[in-house]
């Protein structure tokens, strides 16, 4: 503020005495400081266009970048208006400044043609298609890390780092059991309810009990638990190890000598492999409690009469099917975060759309893998 006080503002003299050309002389300082009085000044400048204009700058004490921006501002007004303008009164540094501002216009904005073309449709596809391939060797690379450094925990259990597997499981696990029986509650009631809708036309909605039980042991309650984990435990994998990466703390361990799959990869893949059948389990129950809460109220069927033909509909198999699909589910969920958050360049944009990425494939991935493995058990007869 103190410069801005002892700084000359800067003014403008329109001279029009001779008949052939008209003189604006600019005096004062013309700097970043002074930029709004400057720019106020011009405002209130009328110049004529019957003549050539000649833009004197010897009455200037002081010009920066800023000041100069303004006074070729003027000059290409003035000249897009027709009239011829010239710059005088300059010594050698301001005359190299004006014409190290004369080559750096900004470029003309132009719109994107978006026109269809063939050519292009198969150049994205084919980016598209390089760019899975691409994922598709990330993940396989740091399965094969993964299964290193698993060996070598086996062989050393020292080096497994359990308060950071505790940490994990907590954060997956524990955190999450409210949410996931709220919402398998909720899908359990939804169930039912539609069910004994549309059975009850038949007069066949005691099989209400066998559709929700079998539905949420075999397929409803791990692909719901898997879609949460990945939307909650997965994305904050891939944001923390992506922060990471823009603070530089991976390139940290690789100067320690440490490895970034032991320290970071494994806990977490541990922790989500071990949180996710739990999770399941806890979606069962609280699936099957909403279930059996709207068939009492809905269909008049008694807690009692439920539990036994829910005994009936169901066995220990039908429970194992949902729950052995866990673990694979939790590696796929782990795997795609993790590989994601590596991939996170040093923008918070980069963050941001790592994020959404390993929430969508993590999620395309869980139905995929839970489409193969119904496949399987059919094959099997199970």
């Amino acid at each position: 503020m103190a410069f801005l006080q002892n700084s000359a503002l800067p003014a403008v003299d329109l001279d029009e005495t001779s008949y052939k050309h008209q003189v604006v002389a600019l005096s004062g300082d013309w700097t970043i400081n002074t930029i709004e009085n400057a720019e106020q000044v011009l405002e209130d400048l009328t110049i004529g266009t019957d003549r050539m204009t000649c833009i004197d700058l010897s009455g200037i004490k002081h010009l920066d970048t800023s000041g100069a921006w303004i006074v070729h501002r003027l000059r290409g007004t003035l000249e897009y208006d027709g009239r011829r303008v010239e710059l005088s009164g300059m010594d050698e540094n301001r005359y190299r400044l004006f014409c190290e501002l004369e080559h750096h216009h900004p470029p003309r904005w132009k719109p994107e043609k978006n026109k269809y073309s063939i050519v292009r449709f198969l150049d994205h596809v084919g980016r598209q298609a390089e760019q899975v391939w691409l994922d598709a060797l990330a993940m396989l690379h740091i399965m094969g890390s993964l299964g290193v450094v698993f060996a070598t925990v086996l062989l050393h259990p020292r080096r497994l780092r359990g308060i950071s597997v505790a940490v994990q499981f907590d954060r997956s696990c524990i955190g999450a059991v409210p949410i996931i029986a709220l919402m398998s509650f909720l899908i359990g009631a939804i169930i039912s309810q539609q069910g004994g809708f549309y059975l009850r036309q038949f007069g066949a909605e005691i099989y209400v009990v066998d559709l929700a039980g079998i539905l949420l042991l075999r397929e409803i309650s791990v692909i719901l638990t898997a879609i949460m984990v990945a939307g909650r435990s997965g994305s904050a994998f891939t944001a923390e190890i992506g922060a990471m990466k823009m603070r530089e703390e991976i390139d940290a361990l690789h100067v320690m000598g440490l490895s970034v799959t032991e320290v970071l990869v494994l806990p977490r893949i541990l922790a989500l492999m071990i949180s996710l059948p739990i999770l399941t389990f806890v979606s069962d129950i609280a699936g099957l409690a909403g279930s059996g809460l709207v068939v009492w109220i809905y269909l008049d069927i008694s807690p009692q009469a439920f539990l036994t033909l829910l005994r009936e509909a169901i066995d220990m198999q039908t429970l194992m099917v949902g729950l052995l699909k866990a673990p694979f589910m939790a590696l796929i969920v782990g795997l795609i975060a993790c590989v994601e958050g590596l991939k996170v360049e040093g923008s918070s944009e980069s963050l941001g759309r790592h994020t959404t990425m390993s929430v969508v494939k993590a999620i395309f991935l869980v139905i995929v893998v839970d489409g193969l493995f119904a496949i399987f058990f059919a094959s099997i007869g199970v």
